[in-house]
């Protein structure tokens, strides 16, 4: 396992008691004691303090909710080549810091992860730097170039859970149908960004009435929803797992679950920056909140988080979509289309993003807001329950990348998050552990927080726990 930590390490043992069980993996949602011994879930139930032997750690969770360690399986850790924005040991410090045991890093790296020479490198130093299990996937085409396979037999031998060229998407039908055959023959996920370059050109938000207001190239949702219909008919033709990354559009939803009723092996992804924020964002805060009607949250007048227009900070890949856009990913969310929630933490130098709109690169962090927000927009308005929503960052990843995680049956390794999903705080731009500060949500009051993170039975993160 890629950048895991020797869980047999004496000492990688604690003894959670009185918190709220939630595993949706094994259908487990009780109060209960979870004991881990030497870095492996060893007990779940009332024997679980009996069987603790008297020095261990001892921690009351009650109040809390204990689940297993979250995974995201869409992270940017820009190692190598790119450590001015992140590095493997700041990025999984903003994980951890977010409540997740696991991430697998994206391979549009410097140079990108297209052999295994580099997968052995991330591996090593994710071992020795990195603060949480780190899981590599390597490229589809070499340098991420979209004009010839990688090797993803070798990749595969060297140890990525998925292939992807995530930041870039294949425009050539054919060298993608090959892609997911190859991926066949060795039990890989192939996980695409959906972007058909000749409908999106040089877009830089969704194409509707906010770009034209604001003077901005449109983006039009079908250059997603093109590259989604592809990847539905090559799945169906090769029988290959496909993976739609970080879907923004009403028409991809919609996509994905005719598909899906038909027993097409494709999946989905959603962000939260996709399902909390709409594209009047970009015209200001005044506009947004505007367009929000009764407003998201619920803040009051005077308590909405301030913005100003043209913030790059709101420019993302894909763009932030409408209203309605937003609407179908929390509908798709609810009703399972999208199986997966996850960040795309995208870390960018303060340099790189404080330039005019058009010309600063996409994409924002997430690490350490995507708990709160999914829990804000998805639990606090009773769309879901903590349960479907832990399931989402659990057991649906694992189960879709092979990954031995999303579980605490006894003999996993603990990898656990205890989180309060009442918990208000506001997210500081100083507070970050990433590198980098290019996040829109800074000075927004949140609701719902890692308390800690546990990761082979030894705890990573910890917040100062009220007693009682």
């Amino acid at each position: 396992m890629a950048g895991a930590h020797n869980s047999m390490a004496e000492g990688n043992s604690i003894l959670l008691t009185g918190g709220r069980v939630i595993d949706p993996a094994s259908k487990l949602n009780a109060v209960s004691d979870v004991l881990i011994l030497n870095g492996k879930v060893a007990e779940i139930g009332a024997q679980a303090a009996a069987k603790a032997p008297k020095d261990i750690q001892r921690v009351d969770v009650k109040g809390l909710v204990v689940c297993p360690g979250l995974i995201d399986l869409h992270v940017h850790l820009r190692e190598p080549g790119q450590s001015a924005k992140e590095t493997i040991a700041t990025g999984t410090a903003s994980a951890a810091r977010g409540g997740f045991t696991s991430v697998v890093c994206m391979p549009n790296t410097s140079p990108a992860i297209d052999n295994a020479g580099t997968v052995a490198l991330i591996r090593e130093k994710a071992a020795r730097e990195g603060i949480v299990n780190v899981f590599v996937a390597g490229a589809i085409t070499k340098n991420i170039a979209g004009e010839e396979l990688a090797p993803i037999g070798s990749l595969k031998s060297a140890g990525v859970v998925a292939i992807t060229d995530d930041g870039h998407c294949v425009q050539n039908n054919d060298l993608m149908r090959r892609a997911l055959e190859y991926a066949q023959m060795f039990d890989l996920t192939v996980m695409d960004h959906c972007q058909d370059y000749g409908l999106v050109m040089d877009g830089v938000m969704h194409e509707g009435y906010w770009s034209t207001a604001l003077g901005l190239k449109g983006w039009p949702a079908s250059g997603e929803e093109m590259i989604v219909a592809r990847n539905i008919l090559l799945a169906e033709l090769t029988g290959t797992r496909v993976h739609c990354q970080h879907l923004s559009s009403a028409g991809s939803v919609r996509l994905i679950r005719e598909a899906k009723k038909r027993g097409v092996p494709i999946s989905g992804e959603a962000c939260p920056h996709h399902f909390v924020l709409t594209d009047a964002a970009i015209a200001g805060s005044e506009q947004f909140w505007k367009e929000d009607g009764k407003g998201l949250f619920g803040y009051a007048d005077g308590a909405r988080p301030k913005w100003p227009n043209y913030d790059t900070n709101f420019k993302m890949n894909p763009p932030l979509s409408s209203a309605a856009d937003r609407e179908a990913i929390l509908e798709g969310l609810v009703d399972g289309t999208l199986e997966v929630l996850c960040s795309d933490h995208a870390p960018h130098c303060d340099y790189e993003k404080e330039v005019e709109f058009d010309y600063a690169p996409f994409g924002i962090t997430g690490l350490e807001t995507e708990l709160a927000l999914s829990l804000m927009q998805l639990y606090h308005t009773k769309r879901l329950g903590l349960a479907e929503i832990i399931e989402k960052f659990t057991v649906a990843p694992a189960r879709l990348l092979r990954l031995e995680k999303g579980t605490l049956k006894v003999g996993v390794d603990g990898d656990v998050t205890v989180l309060d999903p009442d918990r208000e705080w506001v997210f500081e731009r100083e507070e970050t552990a990433s590198k980098s500060k290019n996040n829109p949500f800074h000075g927004w009051r949140l609701k719902g927080k890692a308390i800690m993170t546990i990761v082979g039975g030894k705890v990573v993160w910890r917040e100062q726990i009220k007693a009682g």
